[in-house]
C-alpha cells in the first residue's frame, strides 16, 4: 500500500481492492475512537493505477475516475511513447476561487498606475506558477492567465467611463507584466531519481 497525507487530507492506495474495501471500513471506525471522522463526501473507493488503466485498455471501457488532491485533480493518461503516467491539472474550483480573488483585488486596485499594479500581478502570478507548474498542466495555467488578462483589461477599461482600451495595448501590458507559463517542476520520475542518487553518494 501507499499512503500520502497533508494536514487532515489523506489518499491510501492499494495493490487490492478486498485490501481497500477492508480500510474503508476499518478506518472511520478507527478515527471513531479519537472522536474524529472521515468526511463523507470526500470519501471514496475508485479504480486508479497503472493496472486499472491497462484492464480499461484491454476492455475498451470508459475513462477512470479521477480524485482531487492539494488542489489538483489526478487523472490516468499516457505520456508521448504510450506509457502509463499519472496525470495532475490544477482542479477547477481552486481556479476560480484565485480568479475570483485576483478579480476582487483588480477591482480594488482600479486607480493604481499600470506599473505598480503590474509589479504585483506578476509576484501573484509567479506564486501561482510556483506551485501548480507540474508536467502536464499547461494548458489550464494558459487558461488562467487568459481570464486573469480580460479581467485585468475589464478593470483598466472601467477606470474612465470614456477609456477604451484596445486588445493590442492591453497585449503590450500584459507581455510586460504577467509572464507566460512553462513547467517548473520534474516528472516523479526524474524527481526520485535525483534522490536515490543522493543517497548512493552519501554511502
Amino acid at each position: 500500500m501507499i499512503v500520502v497525507r497533508y494536514a487532515d487530507d489523506l489518499v491510501v492506495g492499494f495493490q487490492h481492492r478486498a485490501d481497500a474495501e477492508r480500510f474503508l471500513k476499518e478506518f472511520p471506525e478507527r478515527l471513531g475512537k479519537f472522536e474524529l471522522e472521515v468526511h463523507p463526501d470526500k470519501t471514496r473507493l475508485i479504480e486508479f493505477g497503472r493496472q486499472a488503466w491497462k484492464n480499461r485498455k484491454r476492455g475498451g471501457q470508459a475513462q477512470l475516475a479521477t480524485f482531487t488532491f492539494l488542489g489538483f485533480t489526478h487523472y490516468c493518461g499516457e505520456n508521448s511513447k504510450g506509457y502509463f503516467q499519472v496525470w495532475r491539472e490544477t482542479a477547477t474550483t481552486r481556479m476560480r476561487a484565485k480568479l475570483a480573488e485576483l478579480k476582487q483585488s483588480l477591482r480594488s486596485r482600479m486607480h493604481e498606475s499600470i506599473p505598480e499594479t503590474g509589479k504585483w500581478l506578476r509576484r501573484v502570478v509567479q506564486g501561482y506558477y510556483r506551485y501548480h507548474a507540474v508536467p502536464g498542466n499547461i494548458r489550464p495555467l494558459s487558461l488562467f492567465r487568459v481570464r486573469l488578462c480580460r479581467t485585468w483589461r475589464h478593470v483598466l477599461r472601467r477606470r474612465s467611463q470614456t477609456a477604451k482600451v484596445s486588445w493590442d495595448v492591453v497585449g503590450r501590458i500584459v507581455d510586460r507584466w504577467i509572464p507566460a507559463p512553462r513547467i517548473l517542476h520534474p516528472y516523479p520520475d526524474s524527481r526520485f531519481d535525483a534522490r536515490i542518487r543522493a543517497k548512493s553518494r552519501m554511502r
